[in-house]
């Protein structure tokens, strides 16, 4: 039996485990132990499930690092580990990804990490080389605070009519940005794709952007990306 305010997060992490299927499965097959980074944890119920269906379900060694900025978060998720017996299989830590020296990271996860949290744990895994990257991305504000700027120095063009409504600006931005993540992932060598992976009435942040590293960069992708940058204002994100 499941509280009722649990429901949503269960079908949440399910789903994107669920989705997360064939690359995991490519990972077991390369890697005799594997080690995914879960970048912005909070509590951890993503990387608790994954670690439990590494001992449970797929029988195959996984060590899954949890990754946040509020110690509160980290002790509590260390707490959670140990209930459920996993604290062997699992590692918690303090502070920023990028600043860390993990070795040996075959994936990175995020799920609802904040705002431009999503964009680090995916420039982490670029910067890495890691073999899969999962991402479901929450707020982003990034494009909409840039557009917002834009607005407010009296700039005119055909999204001038986004810029200056800031229901419009945060969600179209949340979409434009998504596009923009896909684009520079495919132009850092991964194949990269935004998918809605659970139904809208369990969470409204219900994109998964998924990319598989190829090694391959395009650089059709990133003029792509700088195409949709200046077709929207000239804003861009960050991660670029």
């Amino acid at each position: 039996a499941i509280p009722p305010a649990q429901v949503r997060k269960y079908f949440q992490i399910n789903h994107m485990v669920a989705f997360l299927g064939p690359a995991l499965r490519a990972l077991r097959a390369r890697h005799a132990h594997v080690r995914l980074l879960d970048i912005g944890c909070g509590r951890s119920y993503l990387s608790l499930l994954i670690a439990w269906c590494a001992r449970e379900v797929w029988c195959h060694p996984h060590t899954i690092v949890g990754v946040d900025r509020k110690a509160s978060l980290v002790d509590e998720s260390k707490r959670r580990a140990e209930a459920a017996g996993l604290a062997d299989a699992m590692q918690f830590v303090v502070g920023d990804a990028a600043e860390l020296a993990i070795p040996d990271v075959h994936g990175v996860v995020a799920l609802h990490a904040c705002d431009t949290a999503t964009c680090d744990a995916l420039a982490f895994g670029i910067e890495r080389g890691v073999d899969v990257i999962a991402v479901a991305p929450c707020c982003q504000a990034e494009l909409a605070r840039g557009w917002s700027q834009l607005a407010a120095a009296g700039r005119t063009g055909p999204f001038a009519s986004v810029w200056t409504a800031p229901h419009l600006r945060r969600e179209t931005g949340a979409d434009i940005t998504d596009a923009m993540r896909v684009q520079l992932l495919r132009a850092a060598g991964y194949e990269a794709e935004a998918m809605e992976f659970v139904p809208a009435e369990h969470t409204r942040k219900n994109t998964l952007i998924r990319a598989i590293r190829t090694g391959a960069p395009d650089a059709s992708a990133l003029a792509a990306y700088h195409e949709l940058r200046d077709a929207t204002g000239g804003v861009g994100i960050t991660l670029a």
